[in-house]
């Protein structure tokens, strides 16, 4: 296996690049042994536990890709920051922010506890499902899919396609997703959703069965990780606060219970979903050395053997060494 790459500079090649990716994706492959397929959503039962694949896009079109980047998933909780995105560009940052806050909770992304035993005044981020399902009711719209269109907007705009839910998935998560209505009943009883619950949770269980593929979460990646621009047309997809507070959430909130973990040993604004996927938006870095990058990129990866914390096992190990190689940590 490679183990570096020490002696990077700008003359090297995009495949020379190639060989690096495609030799780290062989070696975490085997470590997808070591994870199991999400269970309590049983679509995603049906997905191929030793598929692993990553995308990486930088300016000027430079990308990398190994593996399983073919297949494609739904998109779960990545959608949260899609959604959240949507609604301080509808409501305003500061309507939003006065309705979910910003802060880690220390607990699994679909915890009840912590909200009634801290008596907390509104969900602490919209990153894990009870803050979610919150930003879902703020969206405007009096259906579902009115609430759907604006972020289909934004992927389309982004992406140059207008993706679909995957119909499956979406009427499996409807049809088991008894922790997520007990949480809706909860943020009901609160008076913290806007709109009806059944339409509030249509919406959430709509927006986590999006499917897309490594390349478009490398896309959206870049993006945020340009401050809300594309690199390649310089048009303003996303308001410059709003992705800085969207890369934000992710850096301290984006993998779950294990955020701190991964922002100490990766260091990069990152979002992750039970399918397997993760999102990572890598800013601008200014570095002594010549290393692949440096001005920023978009990372997808796709390996649905998750961890007891819902992440991608090999795409989390995956990440970690390419970050640990490139330094593509932000701090």
């Amino acid at each position: 296996m490679v183990q570096g790459t020490a002696n990077w500079n700008t003359e090297q090649t995009e495949e020379w690049l190639q060989e690096y990716v495609d030799d780290w994706v062989a070696f975490y492959h085997n470590k997808i042994g070591d994870g199991e397929v999400a269970s309590y959503i049983p679509e995603l039962q049906k997905a191929d536990p030793n598929d692993l694949g990553i995308t990486i896009i930088g300016k000027g079109g430079m990308t990398i890709s190994s593996g399983a980047t073919d297949s494609p998933f739904t998109i779960q909780s990545i959608s949260k920051v899609l959604s959240f995105i949507v609604a301080c560009m509808e409501r305003g940052v500061g309507y939003m922010l006065d309705k979910v806050d910003v802060e880690p909770t220390g607990e699994a992304f679909n915890s009840i506890m912590h909200l009634e035993m801290r008596q907390v005044k509104k969900p602490f981020n919209p990153l894990v499902n009870a803050g979610a399902i919150t930003v879902s009711s703020i969206l405007e719209g009096r259906t579902s899919d009115e609430k759907m269109e604006p972020i289909f907007e934004l992927l389309t705009e982004m992406l140059g396609y207008r993706p679909a839910i995957n119909v499956d998935v979406y009427e499996s998560e409807r049809d088991t997703s008894i922790r997520n209505r007990a949480i809706g009943y909860y943020l009901l009883e609160t008076g913290f959703l806007e709109s009806d619950l059944n339409i509030t949770l249509e919406t959430y269980f709509k927006q986590c069965s999006i499917e897309v593929t490594v390349n478009d979460l490398a896309q959206i990646g870049l993006i945020l990780a340009n401050d809300g621009i594309d690199p390649e047309t310089r048009d303003e997809i996303i308001p410059r606060q709003v992705a800085r507070i969207a890369k934000a959430l992710m850096l301290t909130c984006g993998m779950y219970d294990a955020s701190g973990k991964f922002a100490t040993y990766v260091g990069v604004p990152a979002k992750s979903g039970v399918s397997g996927g993760i999102i990572a938006a890598v800013p601008p870095r200014v570095r002594d050395e010549e290393l692949p990058f440096l001005e920023g990129c978009g990372i997808g990866v796709y390996g649905p053997a998750l961890d007891d914390k819902g992440n991608s096992i090999a795409g989390i190990r995956l990440l970690r060494h390419i970050a640990s190689q490139w330094d593509l940590s932000i701090f």
